[in-house]
């Protein structure tokens, strides 16, 4: 069933994020993500095996919670979704003191196997396993019947067991104020840090990761906000097929720039460095991810207008107290959008506050429009 997430709790590790601002795009979190080590075989610290020995697990019985995490593919140090996912594990050990491993699959296909280790793991025994990443969805759906007496937590995408918390995010909604940004952007005579745009421009673009449900939600938000902004700007869309090719990323942005695109928005995690070297080369702009990449991409703050940030350090951090207070949500999916601050629209660090006062405004005029049930975003692009 649809729960939202606690009020109360949601702004607590909100603010905890460094959340700041509420209308149209915002003020974002600051820091670098990422701060863990490699074995071998995925795991931080050890083989995941028990997670005696892991970051932040010492096996101690006066700890809140102890947690095990699976990131999604690509791993920790994309500055976008796993080191977001991050940051709410490591609010979570700042504020209540839990301890954690974190394991990094190579690739889909060692998901069950992190999953089943820390669920069988008794030495420490983990209170709850958190699955980032919509492709562990048929991995958990085997692995959690099996495990009927352990919590588990699922980031985009839903398993239907009872103990498991499925977290999504209306990726859409933040995305549509993208695509308000970027029409009005891209049909004004605009410069900032290094780049700038053609008002004569009549195309933006947008580059996607792995082809999935969970990316044409950011797409069909994106080309939905461009619509509603202008009847003249079209959308160029191309897919990389992986999270992890910044020179794929780079390719195929340097081709929307090139072909009279000012602006281009990825959702394609480490792809997306590709995008901003892209931008820098052809003196154009583009949008981040996840996370505010003005910040955690800091090399490429002159090009970055904005980010669309989607809050799953604020999921990890929800599911822990969840589970610390004995409320764990099995058996339920937690939406997060725009009214609940799940995703957002923030600007640039270094030249976001540039944008022009007109679309500034336009951009916060949509986002109250989607809350108060005016607009309605598309979660599918034509064909999906």
């Amino acid at each position: 069933m649809d729960s939202e997430i606690d009020r109360r709790r949601l702004l607590k590790a909100a603010s905890a994020a460094g959340l700041i601002g509420l209308a149209g795009c915002s003020g974002g979190p600051s820091g670098d993500g990422a701060d863990g080590s490699d074995s071998e075989d995925g795991a931080d610290g050890n083989d995941g095996s028990d997670g005696s020995d892991g970051d932040g697990v010492d096996g101690a019985d006066d700890v809140p919670a102890r947690v095990g995490i699976v990131y999604s593919d690509g791993g920790l140090g994309d500055n976008s979704f796993n080191d977001a996912a991050q940051q709410g594990l490591l609010q979570a050990e700042e504020e209540f003191g839990i301890e954690y491993n974190e394991a990094e699959p190579d690739g889909a296909g060692e998901f069950a196997r992190f999953q089943q280790r820390y669920a069988s793991s008794t030495d420490p025994a983990y209170d709850l396993v958190s699955c980032i990443g919509f492709n562990q969805g048929d991995a958990l759906s085997e692995t959690a019947p099996q495990y009927p007496d352990q919590d588990f937590m699922v980031v985009d995408t839903t398993v239907d067991e009872s103990n498991v918390a499925s977290y999504l995010f209306r990726e859409e909604e933040g995305s549509f104020l993208m695509g308000v940004l970027a029409a009005r952007l891209t049909e004004t005579d605009f410069a900032a840090g290094e780049g700038a745009t053609n008002p004569d421009s009549t195309n933006v673009g947008f580059v996607g990761g792995i082809d999935s449900p969970v990316i044409r939600r950011f797409q069909a938000g994106f080309e939905a906000g461009v619509d509603y902004a202008s009847d003249d700007v079209d959308v160029t869309t191309s897919y990389v097929g992986s999270y992890a090719d910044p020179s794929g990323g780079q390719e195929a942005a340097l081709s929307m720039y090139q072909s009279g695109a000012d602006i281009v928005y990825h959702a394609a995690g480490a792809t997306g460095v590709g995008v901003f070297q892209a931008a820098q080369a052809e003196g154009r702009f583009a949008f981040g991810v996840d996370q505010d990449q003005s910040i955690t991409e800091e090399s490429f703050a002159d090009v970055i207008l904005a980010s669309m940030v989607k809050r799953v350090d604020t999921a990890v951090y929800e599911s822990i107290a969840n589970v610390i207070d004995d409320e764990h949500q099995g058996g339920e999916t937690v939406a997060l959008g725009l009214e609940s601050n799940g995703v957002e629209c923030v600007y640039g660090n270094e030249i976001g506050d540039q944008v022009p006062d007109e679309i500034v405004t336009a951009v916060a005029d949509a986002r109250e429009e989607i809350i108060a049930g005016n607009i309605d975003v598309p979660d599918t692009t034509d064909g999906n």
